[in-house]
């Protein structure tokens, strides 16, 4: 029998299947955005709850009936056998797909069927971990969902030769939220594996969404690359069954380097598969033909998050071993050349999926490193990346519909034509890389955190770091530029756009104002009484520097109207021709761009050459610890 507590985190975890299967039904739009909103009330008030009652505490969760261990072993079966049927409709992954499915599912499988899984003595566990990566899926994910519909609706109406299956995504989007909270609540790997598959089945199902032949590859390509990391997984549950004596993430992070370290390598590989690290980036580079909603889940609070959060949770028994200073040399690796390939990219998702890479690689490198400010700098990292990353995506989808382009080139001026949208942009922006906005103060504190480590890893996060300042700025620049197209193109915007919209922006702020409560209330308590990062000189200056820098939004949204536009002098004279100046011999044209330099960062010259370093980094974090 659950106790109330134990009731509370089931219903939470068990609550998003129920829109889900209603969404699969309904078709009607109005019906669609009410179960959306009431469902997204639900669960974000569920989430609240738990976090309110199981902070500051570590709970582990009695084992619950054998009987839900079975469905667990029958949800395994079917998800096999899902992504075999889907292998039959692509030629190319007829056999691929089986050879991956096959082996890891049945051995398993096997073991579940046989009893050679040891028993558990506890089903869920939540620590403050748990919490934050709560809070994150309910509230980021639930803003991104009440943006579906109504984005979903003008998706459609300009693409009306793909087929009209939103209720699919929809439904989709909360299939997410339920394996998500299972991963970050469950505490057997058979568990989390069960849900992990399921983010890996959901991904798919998004980014093959519009059954273009690219986006059919595409949706291939992350199926066979995720189901790669997935293999790591079932073997990290067979090693740890056999040798180990537990499948429980607790008992085995507890365990020690040497009991846990193969394992924990394994789950760790897993975990920088899902979040894109390099060598397998491609896929969520290649999620980019998806529509917005997709991007944005799989960015902020879904998919790669779970990919960091498992590799955080495993960093304990990989730290001061080299299987965990190589796993930060993999996050390196990604964000150095993740940053720099953003910089030759001039498509808005692209940059922001470059982004995605470089940000997750840098909390993949504080996992490796495994210390307490480097675990600290990761979670902070976590939680401003999943509200900056998910209000960029939903802006520069609106953009994107608003003015039939997402290419950063056409958003010059855009300050001018979408005054709101930009000042969101511009938030987004600089939660991304501006003080005191939280993302650079947590690269502030990752340096500190390897002010005793391997001198190459520092170099990496301040070249990574000066690469992201070059390409966010030049994007900034753009939005803020002054042109004579005063247009007002966000007429037609819908509720359903703005809420999300301007929650995220609100929550960006607000996060990055309180950040150092968050830190002594949240992540602090579990390192210790003795752990503080934040001092009072600190938490000043943030607090200046966080009055000073809402100035400027705000004078944009005061003034947007009044700007002035003033030819630019380029060293001639100016002629009539607004696109056009005399030189001191001739007549020219001239034209406002930013740099991209890809002969120096483009994905020609540096993709090869970044995944070739990281799979043979990837092939040393995994033969290593065999012979430790």
């Amino acid at each position: 029998m659950l106790d109330g507590n134990s009731f509370l985190v089931v219903f939470l975890i068990l609550f998003p299947l129920l829109p889900a299967l209603l969404l699969l039904m309904l078709r009607a739009e109005k019906a669609v955005k009410i179960v959306v909103n009431i469902s997204i009330a639900v669960m974000s008030m569920a989430a609240i709850t738990v976090a309110v009652i199981f902070v500051g505490g570590i709970t582990d969760f009695i084992s619950l009936s054998h009987h839900l261990d079975m469905l667990i072993t029958l949800g395994d079966i079917i998800i096999a056998l899902v992504f075999m049927y889907l292998a039959r409709n692509h030629r190319s992954m007829r056999y691929w797909i089986p050879l991956l499915v096959i082996p890891q599912y049945s051995a398993v499988i096997f073991f579940e069927l046989t009893g050679k899984i040891p028993e558990s003595s506890s089903t869920f566990f939540i620590d403050n971990l748990s919490i934050i990566m709560v809070l994150i899926i309910a509230i980021v994910g639930g803003l991104i969902s009440i943006y579906t519909p109504g984005y979903m609706k003008k998706y459609h109406e300009e693409h009306p030769e793909i087929k009209d299956r939103r209720h699919i995504f929809i439904s989709a989007v909360f299939l997410f939220f339920f394996a998500m909270f299972g991963i970050v609540l469950s505490n057997q790997l058979t568990w989390i594996y069960f849900f992990w598959e399921i983010t890996t089945l959901c991904s798919f199902i998004m980014i093959g969404y519009s059954q273009k032949e690219e986006a059919v590859r595409n949706s291939f390509r992350a199926l066979w690359m995720l189901l790669l990391g997935g293999a790591g997984f079932a073997a990290a549950i067979i090693y740890a069954s056999l040798y180990c004596d537990t499948v429980e993430v607790t008992k085995l992070t507890a365990a020690g380097k040497t009991a846990a370290l193969i394992p924990a390598v394994l789950i760790c590989f897993a975990g920088f598969n899902k979040a894109a690290q390099f060598p397998f980036s491609s896929w969520l580079l290649g999620a980019m033909v998806a529509p917005t909603p997709s991007s944005a889940l799989l960015h902020s609070s879904t998919m790669v998050k779970a990919g960091v959060y498992i590799c955080i949770r495993f960093s304990p028994a990989i730290h001061n071993t080299a299987c965990g200073t190589f796993l930060a040399f993999i996050g390196a690796i990604s964000f150095f050349a993740a940053s720099a390939m953003a910089i030759s990219q001039s498509d808005g998702k692209r940059v922001l999926a470059y982004s995605t890479i470089a940000n997750l690689g840098l909390i993949v490198l504080c996992a490796g490193v495994g210390s307490y400010l480097a675990l600290w700098s990761a979670i902070l990292l976590i939680i401003f990346h999943a509200l900056a990353k998910a209000l960029m995506f939903c802006s520069v989808g609106i953009v994107e519909q608003q003015c039939g382009s997402r290419n950063i080139e056409d958003m010059h001026g855009l300050i001018s034509r979408m005054p709101f949208v930009s000042i969101m942009m511009i938030v987004g922006i600089s939660g991304m890389f501006l003080a005191p906005f939280g993302m650079l103060i947590s690269k502030w504190s990752v340096l500190e955190a390897l002010a005793n480590n391997n001198p190459i890893l520092p170099i990496a996060v301040i070249l990574g770091s000066s690469l992201t300042l070059f390409f966010w700025s030049k994007w900034m620049g753009t939005l803020v530029a002054v042109n004579e197209d005063k247009t007002d193109i966000e007429k037609g915007i819908g509720k359903s756009i703005w809420f999300p919209l301007f929650s995220l922006s609100a929550l960006t702020i607000i996060v990055c104002a309180f950040f150092p409560l968050i830190g002594a209330v949240l992540i602090e308590p579990m390192y210790g009484p003795d752990f503080t990062v934040m001092g009072r000189g600190h938490i000043i200056m943030v607090t200046i520097m966080m009055s000073m820098v809402m100035f400027l939004p705000v004078g944009f949204l005061i003034n947007w109207r009044n700007l002035i536009h003033v030819t630019p002098y380029l060293g001639g004279t100016n002629v009539s021709d607004p696109n056009r100046f005399k030189g001191s011999l001739k007549e020219e044209e001239w034209t406002l761009r930013n740099y991209y330099f890809e002969n120096y960062f483009g994905e020609k010259k540096l993709l090869k050459i970044s995944n070739i370093a990281a799979i043979l980094i990837t092939l040393a974090f995994l033969t290593i610890g065999w012979f430790l």
